[in-house]
């Protein structure tokens, strides 16, 4: 495509950054108003400027995308609704066998989970279970927030339904479920046992340390304040959030004795950790033992009561009529086999589109209520992010920008040379950690897909497959790099009960060579049928 006017070049360069920067970073100061609205305001600039027409504008919106992506949604809330996570979450721990055997087993449940029900569903439930499980085993969160991300990643590249760029792939390049699914599989199971083996390496030592044996004393570390030149005494003013932050342990009320409260005469307050939140212990140098011993057994007659009423209690499916639990059942398995049904209309080939929707009404009409409060989880921000990307895309595309570039570097990237590949797998990953995954499939897709045209169809086909694999592993890259590594890093932050931060530099750490060593091993193992 020959480059267009001047003008419109220079226009759609200025849209197109709009949209990118508001995409890319969505908290920007000189226009916080978000991605889905930057994404928008991007598509009213391309038809405002004229780069593209209102008609074109229209049909650049690409409704198959936008129904696939729907009806998964859908379906993922009513499975999130039917237990399904919880049952994935129970998995992590059945008969577990310390650190190193979690760290696989979330590797494992969570790259398969998102394979089948979209890697950001899965981050969105899955983290909440993982930092309880990591609290309970006095385990460090990082290695397995880290875990989820990157094989939510990684897993979600073997099915078309997996994230939004294979969404995007799946439909234009034509590829059947069955062909897309074998065709990446062997290369999502190697990448998979391969970034657990990096996991394990990377933080074998931290995994191995008995952290049991240190609980106690890092527990009376952190919670005393020393003031012991003041002659006041105040109470503890501790962040539950921020304390479990810092160490991930928890214990009982146990790991601080009555005579350390006595014997360390400089403290003034000391916060006493249990399995359910912080009890503030103040203790005067003054304070006999005695009141210590009496203290800790009123707090620990308390606790024993308040479990006691909490066991008494008969849970939500107990106090529900037996023929109200009985339907219940019946609504799950009915769910759990809409499911199934989609995901084997799919394996059959039928189109993708119509069967993510036609599972979804499926299970409206089977829930025989209001859908309302379902279809209300929906993410539409996503949906009309779709639909101002593709039309910031398109408008771009028509500039001549993207083609010129490409027939720059076309003849050094085919994909029938090793050095080929190479080359458009770098471009690829630099790309898709700089403009996103999903603009970078969709700006390189329909190039790359008819230079491998040329050489032969089942090239084209694998040249597809290249793509989704690429841009998939590379938003393990950084942070930045998936909208999965976000929605981990923002669940673990606003965790009431057990917050964690992943920074930007721990993550970069791990996943730099993570995605390369993932994304050149997978390659060779890529084929199309």
């Amino acid at each position: 495509m020959a480059m267009a006017s001047t003008m419109k070049v220079v226009i759609g360069s200025i849209a197109f950054g709009f949209f990118w920067v508001l995409a890319v970073f969505p908290a920007v100061p000189f226009l916080p108003i978000g991605r889905t609205a930057g994404a928008l305001f991007g598509a009213m600039l391309m038809v405002i400027f004229r780069v593209i027409s209102p008609d074109e504008a229209y049909e650049a919106i690409d409704l198959p995308v936008l129904g696939l992506l729907f009806g998964t949604m859908v379906v993922s809330v009513y499975l999130e609704r039917a237990d399904m996570f919880k049952y994935l979450g129970k998995l992590l721990t059945w008969k577990g066998r310390g650190g190193k055997d979690l760290l696989f087993r979330v590797c494992l449940v969570s790259s398969i989970s998102s394979a089948l029900f979209t890697n950001d569903t899965c981050c969105v439930v899955l983290t909440e279970f993982i930092l309880k499980i990591v609290r309970q085993n006095n385990l460090p969160p990082q290695p397995f927030l880290l875990a989820l991300a990157s094989s939510s990643n990684i897993g979600s590249a073997a099915t078309p339904i997996g994230n939004p760029q294979n969404l995007v792939i799946a439909v234009q390049s034509k590829i059947s479920f069955e062909k897309f699914l074998f065709g990446i599989l062997p290369s999502m199971l190697l990448g998979v046992l391969v970034n657990a083996a990096i996991l394990l390496c990377y933080f074998w030592k931290l995994l191995s340390v008995e952290r049991d044996q240190e609980v106690a004393g890092k527990a009376i570390e952190l919670v005393v304040e020393n003031k012991a030149n003041s002659p006041e005494f105040s109470p503890a003013t501790m962040s539950h959030a921020s304390s479990i932050n810092s160490q991930g342990f928890n214990s009982g009320i146990d790991a601080i004795t009555p005579s350390s409260l006595v014997n360390a005469e400089p403290l003034r307050t000391i916060a006493m950790i249990d399995g359910e939140g912080f009890a503030s212990v103040r203790i005067s140098q003054r304070r006999s033992e005695s009141s210590a011993k009496r203290y800790i057994r009123t707090v620990s007659r308390n606790r024993t009561s308040q479990a006691g009423e909490a066991n008494s209690l008969p849970n939500s499916e107990a106090r529900d009529p037996p023929n109200e639990n009985w339907k219940r059942s019946l609504w799950r398995i009915f769910v759990y086999l809409v499911t199934i049904g989609m995901l084997v209309a799919l394996l059959l080939g039928l189109n993708m589109s119509w069967t993510a929707v036609t599972a979804a009404l499926a299970l409206v009409v089977l829930d025989f209520k209001d859908a309302q409060s379902c279809l209300e989880k929906v993410s539409y921000s996503l949906l009309i992010f779709f639909c101002g990307m593709f039309i910031a895309v398109d408008g771009f595309n028509k500039t001549g920008i993207p083609s010129t570039l490409w027939e720059a570097v076309e003849r050094y990237s085919r994909i029938d040379s090793t050095g080929g590949i190479a080359l458009l797998s770098v471009v690829i990953l630099v790309l898709s950690n700089v403009a996103s995954n999903v603009p970078t499939v969709m700006l390189l897709g329909s190039r790359v897909a008819a230079s491998a045209a040329l050489i032969s169809a089942s090239e084209e086909a694998r040249a597809w497959l290249i793509l989704a694999w690429v841009s998939t592993v590379a938003g393990n890259l950084s942070l930045l790099g998936s909208a999965a590594n976000l929605i981990v890093c923002e669940q673990a932050r606003r965790a009431q009960f057990y917050s964690y931060n992943l920074s930007f530099w721990s993550h970069l750490k791990f996943g730099v060579p993570s995605t390369i060593i993932v994304t050149v091993i997978g390659m060779p193992l890529i084929r199309s049928y």
